[in-house]
């Protein structure tokens, strides 16, 4: 029974080349169109149960899909983006002139990076994966929609397909993605 995610729609902080972290950060009218977008693709699509990250945005494109099928959205914390720390609310081209090495390892995902004063991408992965893990296990909620961020998308690809995520590197707003399922005793 499957999984689908699905990257809120775009954000000012998307479209100037910010770092959200947990900020609060609303979707901007073309978001909002895409999740209007998305909604639409999701009608074409079997879900049981919506879910979704707090976060606002993700929140905010959740209700735009919620309206569309029918569906109530619950939340869940685990499958919010990375806690971003004192990378938060600056931007990709202020923190790639200050921390060159800290960025690429940013952009590659690599597990053993923490964002200064924030989350590991392990750490995330570990919560992210036992989220869907959880979810995996109620049958009665398959199949079923979680609406997130780039970074739980990347991650969780990275987890299931055993490789660094590079294939998902590029997720764009609004995208619906579906999740191999995992494997036998996984």
């Amino acid at each position: 029974m499957s999984i689908h995610l699905a990257r809120h729609g775009q954000t000012a902080y998307n479209h100037e080349g910010r770092f959200q972290g947990h900020l609060p950060v609303p979707l901007d009218d073309t978001g909002r169109e895409q999740a209007a977008a998305l909604a639409e693709a999701v009608t074409k699509v079997e879900i049981a149960t919506l879910w979704c990250s707090p976060l606002a945005r993700a929140r905010e494109t959740a209700d735009i899909v919620a309206a569309r099928i029918g569906l109530p959205p619950h939340e869940e914390a685990r499958f919010a983006e990375t806690e971003t720390g004192d990378w938060t609310g600056r931007s990709f081209a202020e923190i790639k002139a200050e921390d060159p090495e800290g960025f690429a390892r940013f952009q590659r995902s690599d597990p053993t990076f923490r964002y200064p004063g924030g989350e590991s991408f392990a750490e995330q992965s570990a919560r992210v994966m036992a989220a869907l893990a959880d979810l995996h296990a109620r049958h009665d909620a398959l199949p079923a929609l979680v609406v997130c961020h780039r970074g739980v998308i990347r991650l969780a690809l990275a987890a299931l397909l055993g490789d660094d995520g590079e294939g998902a590197k590029e997720i764009a707003n609004a995208s619906l993605v579906t999740l191999p399922e995992p494997a036998a005793g996984a």
